[in-house]
């Protein structure tokens, strides 16, 4: 048999020591999508799309092995029909009045979400482990409404699912998993976006367009031949009842870099947008060179006198675009490693419910709009480790001399990591012998597919798990993991987000963070950033990203263990009387969230465990999982920040323990930015004193990073420094070292200067071929969406084709 393994290279031939398994098959829809996000904001409707009538959200070919779950995939996404038919019934209720979106205005009620909402824990439990029946379906559906001087978003509960001509559904506000108790409602402060720009900012820009022509040699007035764009803070300001906003002038790129959020201008304006009716609005002045001016007539004035001075603008070149460039290395045009999986996958996947096995690991994979990834029911040697672990917020806070940067504090699940979980590179993402699935998510009457998300697959790491030698042996063993992966692009940045699992029984979550930083205009920014390029400063800022883990070790009811290495002075029975300077292991159980919000001690003295006080292992201690991080941890440097109020308190401390409700499902809500000093969800709000002892705990841990761009981050950040990660590892669970179980290790006798005997465990030698070809094929087939229509929808021809695509 043929294993195809790309590589830009001439064909080669690989000698591996194994039989080959089939090559992964992907599905091949001809044509490609290019939603081309820009910015960063909500897409209202996709464009420029483009579908293939053969291909389904659930078509994924793979050389895993074919299982079938043990029970239903109770997290995973609503079906084609399911969604059709809450949506069809949406349309059916005259009191919501609602607009297809596609032709829908400013004041319009739109539909802006329908996914499935999780069951609560308590349901899933009953069908895991209590034979009881699976949780009923519903949708969790979020009405954008415009027609009205009062524009939210309202969140709903419709169900339950299917929806038939014979069912009985309803709808209800959804309230319950909020702090927040307003029906599910809460403020849409971007529901004049067009009118923002078409009536406000790009008329405010034509009143100085002779300025910028001077100052920049382009334009901001919403035409096509426009050289510059304007964008501002998120979120706005939201103080004393007004709604403020700052914005500024940027350059355009000028080829197909997506180089903007690079090239600042130094202009800035602040607005009064209170209100829909944009004869209301006020503009409030203009900062340029660390100078206010409260009147554009005082700019001009100002502007046009002796002596003004013009700053040097930032234009776009080489330095800021990410293809090859300068000498080629030593020998770098010579074929570069690559791992090959010569036996196919060695893990399990039933495709239908999103369920993998491997080794002693088994796991549901989730998929949302806000969040992206999750996985659930994570098992180690069949018994329940984590009930949920995955992502719940995401925020990137910056500060910085200027209004823009100092006001910005992206909460990105306001955008989505669904919707820009991208089709992975084959080969560069993830290795092309890995295991692809694809991702769905709601947008405008339509469900987007994006092929190849998220992948599957096992890695050699550099480095065994386990070696030691004597001068009589050495032994080492291979150190094999399982990795499922997706990445989202999120405006400027790109997030790869990794959960591993490994021989040892650890289990890990990893964020690395790549792509075009969102940079200042270096005037006056010393103390915020270092000057990185001509007119550019690397604007300081905090990532924080929030991960929900859900112990469950051997049962719901969990404890939390400190054990702190500490410094002590003691005097032992054998030290004759004399004190001896030493260390020590101080040991406390939390007894309350009074107690349960922390960061990691210095000097990485302190050790956090789940524990169940009511499983010990034969040696008397309590069995449970360590919590250590892996590659650095940060929380917000910032403390009660302006731009936050409470829209994420989640974000203060490295570590916050909660007891489990249903009703606290997630630390965040993506309309949390919308009003920040009442947000649907302040997670301060869920700690009230309740017990921790014995009871079922979650622990919420940031991971994250202080980013201060030196020249390096040009033309983008590198994954390889900008990473964060936190493992759980068990921690007096089992007997012993399980990697001890493997075949993939080796153990060599020897005396006398040479080899006597080498043990190889029954690892399989067998010996065969395997043909290296070139990339471009595999990189050729890059697809992107495939998009189904919702409404009307019509299960014998659902695709749906946006007017003007070829």
């Amino acid at each position: 048999m043929r294993l195809t393994i790309s590589a830009a290279v001439l064909p080669s031939l690989l000698l591996l020591p194994c039989f080959l398994g089939d090559a992964l098959a992907h599905p091949r829809p001809d044509p490609k999508t290019a939603w081309v996000r820009q910015g960063r904001r909500r897409k209202s409707s996709p464009r420029n799309l483009q579908v293939h009538s053969s291909m389904l959200s659930t078509c994924v070919e793979s050389n895993a092995t074919v299982i079938k779950a043990p029970k239903h995939n109770v997290w995973e996404g609503m079906t084609d029909e399911e969604t059709a038919s809450v949506v069809k019934w949406l349309f059916q209720q005259p009191t919501l009045n609602l607009t297809v979106t596609e032709g829908a205005g400013e004041w319009d009620n739109t539909i802006a979400l329908v996914e499935l909402m999780r069951p609560n824990k308590t349901d899933v439990l009953s069908y895991l482990d209590h034979q009881g029946p699976a949780p009923s379906r519903y949708a969790h559906v979020v009405l954008d409404n415009r027609a009205t001087t009062d524009p939210h978003y309202a969140d709903l509960l419709v169900g339950p699912l299917a929806i038939t001509n014979q069912s009985t559904p309803s709808w209800t506000p959804l309230e319950y998993p909020y702090t927040r108790k307003t029906h599910g409602r809460v403020r849409n402060l971007d529901a004049d976006y067009s009118t923002i720009y078409s009536e406000w900012l790009y008329k405010i820009s034509a009143s100085i367009a002779d300025i910028t022509l001077d100052l920049f040699n382009g334009t901001a007035l919403g035409l096509d031949n426009d050289t510059l764009d304007i964008w501002g803070i998120d979120p706005l300001w939201q103080d004393d009842g007004r709604i403020i906003r700052w914005d500024t002038f940027w350059n355009m790129p000028t080829d197909e870099f997506d180089t903007g959020s690079i090239l600042p201008l130094g202009l800035f304006f602040k607005s009064d947008v209170t209100g829909r009716d944009p004869s209301q609005w006020k503009l409030e002045g203009w900062l340029y060179n660390d100078i206010f001016y409260e009147t554009t007539e005082a700019f001009r004035h100002a502007f046009f006198s002796t002596g003004f001075v013009k700053l040097k603008p930032n234009t776009e070149g080489p330095w800021a675009q990410t293809d090859q460039r300068g000498p080629i290395l030593p020998q770098d045009k010579q074929q570069s490693p690559l791992m090959v999986a010569p036996s196919g996958a060695r893990y399990s996947v039933d495709l239908d419910r999103k369920y993998v096995t491997w080794m002693d690991f088994s796991f549901y994979i989730s998929f949302s709009r806000d969040t992206g990834v999750s996985v659930f029911d994570i098992r180690y040697k069949g018994q329940r480790v984590l009930y949920e672990l995955g992502l719940q917020e995401a925020l990137a806070h910056y500060a910085g001399n200027d209004p823009i940067q100092s006001s910005v504090a992206y909460l990105d699940s306001y955008y989505g990591f669904g919707p820009y979980a991208f089709e992975l590179v084959k080969g560069y993402d993830c290795p092309v012998y890995a295991t692809y699935l694809n991702s769905s998510f709601y947008v405008s009457e339509t469900t987007h597919t994006h092929i190849d998300s998220l992948c599957v697959f096992e890695y050699d790491a550099d480095y065994p798990i386990q070696r030691h030698s004597t001068s009589d042996y050495v032994s080492s063993t291979k150190n094999v993991y399982l990795t499922l992966r997706s990445v989202s692009t999120i405006g400027n940045y790109d997030y790869m987000t990794s959960y591993t699992f490994h021989m040892d029984g650890t289990i890990g979550v990893e964020v690395r963070a790549s792509g075009y930083i969102q940079a200042a205009y270096y005037a006056h920014n010393e103390d915020f950033g270092y000057r990185i390029h001509d007119a550019l400063s690397g604007s300081m800022h905090d990532h924080v990203l929030n991960f929900k883990a859900d112990f469950d070790i051997l049962g719901v009811n969990n404890s939390i263990e400190l054990t702190t290495v500490a410094p002590v002075t003691r005097t032992f029975t054998w030290s004759g009387g004399r004190s001896r300077n030493t260390m020590t292991l101080e040991r406390s159980i939390l007894s309350s969230e009074d107690e349960g919000r922390f960061n990691w001690g210095p000097n990485g003295a302190t050790m956090m465990h789940v524990i169940n006080q009511d499983a010990r292992n034969p040696y008397g201690e309590y069995r449970g999982y360590r919590v250590l991080p892996a590659a650095g941890t940060a929380h917000l440097t910032v403390q009660d920040s302006s731009n936050l109020a409470h829209a994420a308190h989640w974000a203060e401390y490295d570590i916050q323990v909660t007891r489990q409700h249903d009703h606290e499902p997630r630390a965040a809500h993506a309309y949390n930015s919308q009003d920040i000093h009442n947000p649907p969800v302040n997670f301060a709000e869920f700690f009230d004193g309740e017990p921790l002892n014995q009871t079922d705990l979650v622990v919420w841990l940031n991971l994250g990073m202080h980013h201060v761009p030196h020249t390096g981050d040009l033309p983008n950040t590198v994954f390889t420094t900008a990473r964060s990660g936190v493992q759980f590892t068990p921690l007096n669970y089992l007997a012993g070292d399980p990697s001890r179980q493997t075949v993939n290790m080796v153990r060599v006798n020897y005396a006398n200067g040479s080899a006597t005997e080498v043990k190889t465990f029954g690892q399989a030698e067998e010996v065969c071929t395997v043909p290296i070809t070139g990339i471009g094929e595999e990189l050729w087939r890059y697809q992107g969406d495939v998009v189904v229509r919702k409404f009307p929808y019509n299960p014998n021809d659902p695709y749906y084709e946006m007017e003007g695509d070829a």
